[in-house]
C-alpha cells in the first residue's frame, strides 16, 4: 500500500498573500515531489500600454508590483529615455537611487517580518513592520504615496528634494541604524533562529546558476551578481556600496543577505543625499518616440528586473515585456522544496520573496491543433472569454456594456 499523500498548498492559503497552487506528493512529511502552478493573477498589463502614450503606460508599469513600483518604473523609463536619446540630469539621477534604496529597505523589512511570522517569531514581525513604517513615511513624504510613489516621469523626477526633507531622511537612517544593529545580531549570532532556518530550501551556486536564481536568493549561495555594480545606472556608479554575499544557500542564507543589504543601503541614503549634486531634475522629453528597440535592467530589491521596450515612431510604445526578478526566481522552487518537510514549504516560498501578479502571463493557444499561434486583438480576446465561459459555465456576458473610454 502506497503511503505517498498529494497535499495541495493554494491557490489561497494563510501563509501566501497571493495566489498560486503548489502540488506536493508526500511520503510522511517529506516532500517527494512539488508542481508549482501560477497564472491566477495575469492583468494584461503589457498589452494595455501598447494603446497608452509613454507617460500613461509608466504608471500602469508602477503597478506591476506595489513593493518595486519604483524598481519597474525606473527599469522602463531607462529603455523610453534611451529610445528618446534624453539623459537625464545628476540630480535626478541620484534622486532615483535614493528612492530606490529605501524602497529596498522597505521591501527587506516587509520580506524580515513575513518571514518572522512564518516560523513564529511575532516579536520581531512587530519590529520589522514597525520600522518600516518609518521608511513608508520617508516615501510619502518625498514622492506623494506610500506605496505607489510616483516620483518618476520620462526625462527625470517629478519632485525635488529639500533640506527639510533631508534632515528628516537623515534623521529616520539614524534611528534606523540602531535597530539594523538589533537585526544584524539576531540573523548572525541567534543560535534558535539559525537552527530553524538552516539547510531548509537548499539552492546552491550551480544550482542557481542553472535555474537563472536572481537576487538575494542567488546571493545567498556566492553568486557574486548584482546590476547596480556589474552593469549600474542612475548615480549607481558614483556610490560606493559592497556586494552583499553569503555561503549558506538556504533560507538563513537569505535572511543574512537581505538584512545586511539594508545596512548598506542606509549606506548609500547617506551618501546620496550628502553628495547630491544641485541642477535641474527634469529634462523636456519627446512627445513621439523614434522607432527603435530596447532592454534595461535594474537591481530591484527581489533582483534583477529586466524591461523591453519596442518603439514605432508614435506616441506610445509599439511593444513592452516585463521579466520581473520573482518570475526569475520561480523556475528552482520545486528543487528548492522537494526533500524538505511540508511545514517548511511555506517558508521556502517566502524566502524568495515573491509576487504572484508581476509574474502571471497569458496561456498561449494554438489555432486548431495545427501549432500555429492565434494572436488576438483586445475585441477578439473579449469574444473568446464570453463564448469560453458561455460553454464551461452557463455564463453568458455578451449583453454586458463596456463604458465608453473617457480619459485615453
Amino acid at each position: 500500500m502506497s503511503k505517498k499523500v498529494i497535499v495541495p498548498i493554494g491557490p489561497q492559503h494563510p501563509a501566501l498573500k497571493e495566489p498560486a497552487c503548489f502540488s506536493l506528493t508526500l511520503e510522511g512529511e517529506k516532500v517527494l515531489s512539488a508542481v508549482v502552478g501560477v497564472g491566477y493573477n495575469h492583468r494584461g498589463l503589457e498589452k494595455s500600454c501598447e494603446s497608452r502614450s509613454y507617460i500613461q503606460s509608466l504608471y500602469i508599469i508602477e503597478r506591476v508590483c506595489g513593493i518595486c513600483s519604483h524598481s519597474h518604473s525606473t527599469c522602463f523609463l531607462q529603455c523610453a529615455e534611451e529610445l528618446a536619446g534624453v539623459e537625464i540630469t545628476r540630480r535626478a539621477a541620484y534622486i532615483r537611487v535614493l528612492m530606490g534604496e529605501l524602497e529596498r529597505l522597505h521591501s527587506h523589512l516587509l520580506w524580515l517580518g513575513v518571514a518572522a511570522h512564518l516560523i513564529g517569531f511575532d516579536t520581531l514581525f512587530c519590529y520589522a513592520w514597525r520600522d518600516r513604517e518609518l521608511v513608508l513615511d520617508l516615501l510619502a513624504d518625498l514622492g506623494g504615496n506610500r506605496v505607489n510613489y510616483g516620483i518618476n516621469t520620462p526625462g527625470g523626477v517629478r519632485r525635488d528634494v529639500t533640506p527639510e526633507q533631508i534632515q528628516d531622511i537623515l534623521s529616520t537612517m539614524d534611528i534606523l541604524d540602531k535597530q539594523l544593529a538589533y537585526y544584524v545580531e539576531l540573523a548572525l549570532g541567534d543560535t534558535v533562529l539559525a537552527a530553524r532556518l538552516a539547510n531548509v530550501g537548499k539552492l546552491s551556486k550551480e544550482e542557481c546558476i542553472h535555474f537563472g536564481a536572481v537576487g538575494p536568493t542567488a546571493r545567498a549561495a556566492e553568486v557574486n551578481y548584482d546590476i547596480r555594480k556589474v552593469g549600474p545606472t542612475a548615480a549607481y556608479a558614483e556610490i560606493p556600496f559592497n556586494v552583499i554575499t553569503d555561503t549558506h544557500a538556504d533560507v538563513f542564507g537569505r535572511t543574512v543577505v537581505r538584512v545586511l543589504e539594508m545596512v548598506e543601503s542606509v549606506k548609500m541614503v547617506r551618501y546620496a543625499v550628502a553628495n547630491m549634486p544641485d541642477g535641474d531634475i527634469l529634462v523636456k522629453f519627446p512627445r513621439k518616440v523614434p522607432a527603435g528597440e530596447v532592454v534595461s535592467r535594474y537591481e530591484a530589491p527581489r533582483g534583477e528586473d529586466v524591461h523591453y521596450v519596442k518603439a514605432n515612431g508614435s506616441e506610445h510604445p509599439e511593444r513592452v515585456r516585463v521579466r520581473a526578478p520573482s518570475e526569475a526566481n520561480w523556475h528552482g522552487m520545486a528543487h528548492m522544496i522537494e526533500g524538505d518537510y511540508l511545514a517548511d514549504a511555506p517558508l521556502i516560498i517566502a524566502a524568495i520573496d515573491p509576487c504572484y501578479s508581476c509574474t502571471d502571463r497569458a496561456f498561449v493557444l494554438n489555432n486548431n491543433n495545427t501549432g500555429e499561434q492565434q494572436v488576438f486583438d483586445w475585441k477578439q480576446l473579449r469574444q473568446y472569454s464570453i463564448d469560453f465561459y458561455k460553454k464551461e459555465h452557463g455564463f453568458d456576458a455578451s449583453k454586458i456594456k463596456i463604458a465608453e473610454k473617457k480619459h485615453f
